[in-house]
């Protein structure tokens, strides 16, 4: 849980549950089939319960930061029409591998859009803007990746500089999960962008750098569990990929398809133990007091806290 009370306010789930609003959009109908991983299903009042007041909770800020960009822009004389007043609202939405993060960004988008005068809500993940496994290779940092120096982050800043600028056409590397690497294709984002999720590991990291991703963020998410809970999951999502994706002939990791179960278990405690443990506890995790909103989740990766920053706390 949070490791200083005193910058949050935390809520039960009960507690959270009640802050939704009666004008929150109904979530009857939504295909959580299509937007839940194979690996995490989620119920319909998981959506409610954990989705409405945090989709409540945006629109409160998204208003606010458009009240602060009009009042900035009539200090400054600039006119009512100002392309501030209409900037995207970027949200941050970081956590461990195997946290849950991928799920939580698809049912948080598909939540936004069904606001109220809400136009095109993106989903970006970091996976785009890893370095190809070649330069990896030549940099000695294959073991490496998702660590915060595996990342092009110059490519990530100049990106949502590009957001915030309201470029007419924005491109994102696209990355194959099946490869394993950047694919050398682009993806062309919807325009004009509203609102844009931006998913990952290390997106609330801190740097020496001039700019670091979290500049751009108008607000900011950190999904936390307990570490043997993250560990579990991870050693269950690595067993059904061997029965699964892993099968594919074009899969990275085709090699561990006929692993037996115990031996799979124990290479991937092996992963979990040397590079993802250490990512989280060196990098990740020392983030989460950085978020605005910081969302528990239990053994059955449902959610059963939410921490809210305090007014003022930075």
């Amino acid at each position: 849980m949070i490791a200083h009370p005193r910058l949050f306010e935390v809520f039960s789930r009960e507690e959270w549950a009640g802050l939704r609003s009666a004008a929150s959009p109904s979530f009857s109908g939504m295909n959580l089939a299509e937007l839940a991983s194979p690996y995490q299903p989620i119920p319909l009042n998981e959506v409610a319960d954990a989705y409405g007041p945090l989709g409540d909770l945006l629109h409160v800020a998204r208003g606010a930061a458009r009240v602060a960009n009009q009042a900035r822009d009539g200090f400054l004389g600039r006119a009512s029409n100002s392309s501030s007043h209409g900037c995207p609202f970027i949200i941050g939405v970081a956590g461990s591998v195997a946290a849950g993060k991928s799920t939580f960004a698809r049912v948080l988008q598909a939540v936004l859009a069904r606001g109220t005068g809400v136009g095109t809500v993106e989903l970006v993940t970091t996976d785009g803007f890893l370095y190809p496994n070649a330069v990896l290779e030549e940099r000695g940092l294959m073991r490496r990746k998702g660590f915060p120096e595996s990342y092009d982050r110059t490519r990530m800043v100049d990106f949502l500089h590009q957001v915030k600028s309201c470029e007419a056409e924005i491109t994102v590397p696209i990355y194959s999960h099946l490869a394993y690497d950047i694919t050398g294709e682009m993806r062309v984002l919807g325009a004009p962008i509203d609102i844009l999720i931006f998913e990952g590991l290390n997106v609330l990291q801190t740097s020496t750098s001039s700019e670091v991703v979290s500049d751009f963020f108008d607000f900011s998410i950190y999904l936390d569990a307990e570490e043997s809970d993250i560990r579990r999951w991870f050693l269950q999502r690595f067993l059904q990929l061997k029965a699964t994706a892993f099968q594919n002939p074009k899969s990275y990791f085709q090699h561990y398809k006929d692993l037996s179960d115990d031996e799979a278990v124990e290479f991937a405690s092996g992963i979990w133990n040397e590079i993802n443990l250490v990512n989280l506890r060196e990098n990740i995790e020392p983030t989460r007091t950085r978020a605005d909103v910081v969302f528990h989740k239990g053994s059955d990766h449902a959610m059963d806290a939410v921490s809210v920053r305090r007014t003022g706390m930075r």
